[in-house]
């Protein structure tokens, strides 16, 4: 497995280097076969990194130790359901899963793609196929997955007993497929530069793939966060981390990309900021390559810590970026836009949270990559944390919000800002309704969890009123209501659906921000702790085995007001051949928040253990929350133009329907 595996991988090279520099000749010097040849060479590479990544798949299936990977991410304790994780758990391995998922895209997208694209798809295969052959170069030569072992070991090194998670099976996959993902949408991009086009004609494929991307990194991030929370034992859910930054920053980029894609798409404008966030967006996915590879950011989240590796991807982010970013500032000035429209618009709302976003991602960038330029200089180890990113990050969310209720309302051109605002006395009410019940509950809590909680009642409300309004709900006959619900397209259902999540999400995170109880001690059995009104009672600890650990677990009986709620039975993990220990924390979910409890540390003879005891209040709103955007992500790529693209009007069209109510 290990030869053909390694052959695999440079047969695959071979064929990246062909469709990348033939794809390009053949379009310069029009010789079509030539164009079809490195097209198929595309579809045959995804073939040949099937090949390579069931080789690997296999080698770890049969704990084949010659393997210096397959030894270093298992042994023969691990249980087999976890082989799919210990393929991806380190550098080599997520490598090859980066370059198996990348070819499967590019295959898929050149495939697919409109036939508005056809004169500069060749491009778009030669910028793909630069990037797959980048990692494949990568693995040749610096990280090969399939390295042989002079001496074969009895038994191997085992997986971080921290990734034996459910949400592994997952979280890495998704997160690094959105990731390399976003090289689709930023080649379409390229493409539509290097071949002089200076239309829309990239932006339904960019799009599409743009909603892939976004839809991965998504559920990623969540599962990243459920993980964090369930397996690290701390009660929290992100903490900025330097790692978890690297996937954050992309999204919201892309995030910023999709709502300008809208913007080319119904009003021919924006042309040049959309092509510009494209790059920057690609940037920030390859900058967070760079920061897990690099060895420069010591995390849990990091695959290696080689810096040959990481300056090897430096230099490809500064050659594709300069590189873009040249070949922007050439075309650039022909991006011209024919579309105009008033500060006071659909487009200036759009616009205006393209600005909050990137500016937000701006912000994010400075917190994670200031410690590390610190060090370089000479200037000492800091550490920028949570209340940079808090007292960054959210002022510059709360405008986001309140405009994400008003835009939907506006009309295409030039909008008015009074009728728009008036159409939302209901949100306004919903969200002082929220912030004095927030106060009325928790009178003791930080004033911006009444702003958290008054801005998610006024996005989610807000963003029923704009269905309301697309629907004529109450204004027409209830028939004709139902007529227009189900012409309602699938991106509009989709919009509704992100922006509601997102603010289903906002009172999850306020609350289990703002509100969280914590309690810590020592207990012995028959002591207990009240949290939030919830008395913990600690039955004992004892010893139990596990298929590659022993483990100590803890049982706590949880009563409210004398009534039985539930036990919880909280573990600390020993895995002896991984030397390494794991918390495992009891949780109980329910809508109002939850019970969260962990077991540490033996103290004295008596029994006693350290204990921490939780209560975070709705947490689970924000698990949901992010669902329903991830939904709403879905359904919008169902939508019929994510196939055919969307239809074109004619200018005088476009001009005569602007000062009509904003449909999409």
């Amino acid at each position: 497995m290990a030869d053909l595996g390694a052959i695999s991988l440079w047969i695959a090279l071979a064929l990246s280097s062909y469709a990348c520099i033939g794809s390009v000749v053949g379009k310069l010097r029009g010789v079509p076969a030539l164009v079809e040849s490195s097209r198929k060479a595309v579809y045959l590479l995804v073939l040949v990194m099937l090949v390579a990544t069931l080789s690997l798949v296999t080698a770890f299936i049969n704990r084949d130790f010659e393997i210096a990977y397959v030894a270093g991410h298992s042994n023969l304790a691990m249980p087999y359901g976890f082989t799919w994780v210990a393929f991806y758990a380190g550098n080599e391995g997520s490598l090859l899963y980066i370059a198996f998922v990348l070819s499967v895209m590019s295959a898929l997208a050149i495939w697919l793609a409109p036939a508005r694209v056809r004169p500069s798809l060749p491009y778009t295969a030669a910028t793909l196929m630069l990037v797959q052959t980048f990692f494949l170069v990568v693995m040749a030569v610096m990280a090969n997955p399939f390295e042989k072992l002079a001496v074969i070991p009895l038994d191997g090194q085992g997986i971080n007993p921290l990734l034996t998670h459910f949400g592994m099976f997952f979280h890495p996959p998704a997160l690094m497929a959105g990731l390399i993902g976003i090289t689709v949408p930023f080649a379409f991009a390229i493409g539509a530069l290097l071949a002089g086009k200076t239309g829309d004609e990239w932006v339904d494929a960019g799009r599409t793939w743009g909603i892939i991307s976004w839809v991965l990194l998504a559920s990623g991030l969540l599962l990243g966060s459920w993980w964090a929370y369930t397996i690290l034992g701390w009660g929290g859910f992100w903490f900025w981390d330097p790692v978890e930054n690297a996937a954050f920053m992309p999204w919201l980029a892309g995030t910023a990309l999709l709502h300008s894609a809208v913007v080319v798409e119904k009003r021919d404008t924006l042309k040049g900021w959309t092509i510009f966030l494209a790059i920057v967006t690609f940037a920030l996915s390859l900058l967070g390559t760079f920061l897990v590879r690099s060895g420069v950011l010591t995390s849990v989240h990091a695959f290696a810590t080689d810096p040959a590796r990481g300056a090897f991807i430096l230099v490809l982010l500064l050659v594709v970026i300069g590189g873009s970013l040249a070949l922007f500032a050439w075309r650039g000035p022909s991006l011209a836009s024919t579309g105009l429209f008033q500060p006071i618009s659909r487009e200036g709302s759009l616009l205006l949270n393209n600005l909050l976003l990137t500016t937000a991602a701006a912000a994010v960038l400075l917190g994670t990559l200031y410690p590390l330029f610190l060090d370089a200089v000479g200037g000492g180890k800091v550490s920028v944390g949570p209340p940079f990113f808090n007292a960054v990050f959210l002022p510059l969310m709360a405008p986001m919000v309140a405009t994400m209720a008003v835009g939907p309302l506006l009309t295409w051109k030039r909008g008015e800002l009074g009728p728009a605002l008036t159409r939302l006395w209901v949100a306004f009410a919903a969200l002082a309704a929220a912030a004095v019940l927030a106060w009325a509950v928790v009178a003791d809590g930080p004033l911006f969890a009444l702003l958290g909680m008054g801005l998610a009642a006024w996005l989610f409300v807000g963003t029923v009123v704009g269905f309301a309004e697309r629907v004529k709900l109450f204004r027409v006959p209830l028939p004709e209501t139902l007529r227009r619900i189900g012409r309602v397209p699938r991106n509009a259902w989709g919009m509704t659906l992100a922006h509601g999540g997102l603010a289903i999400a906002i009172a999850g995170m306020t609350g289990a921000g703002a509100w969280k109880v914590e309690t810590i001690q020592a207990m012995k059995p028959g002591d207990t702790a009240t949290v939030a009104g919830f008395t913990f009672t600690f039955e004992g600890a004892r010893q139990v085995p596990g298929p590659n650990y022993s483990a100590t677990r803890g049982t706590f009986t949880v009563a409210r007001d004398g009534r039985p709620v539930v036990t919880l039975r909280p573990e600390k993990r020993d895995y002896p051949v991984e030397r390494s220990l794991t918390t495992e924390a009891a949780i109980h979910p329910t809508i109002f928040g939850d019970l969260y409890a962990v077991i540490g540390d033996a103290q004295g003879s008596e029994g006693a253990f350290v204990t921490r005891l939780y209560f975070n209040p709705l947490v689970g709103w924000m698990w949901g929350g992010i669902l329903v955007m991830v939904a709403g992500g879905m359904v919008s790529l169902s939508d019929r133009r994510h196939r055919v693209g969307a239809p074109k009007t004619s200018r005088a069209a476009a001009g005569a329907r602007a000062g009509a109510p904003a449909r999409a």
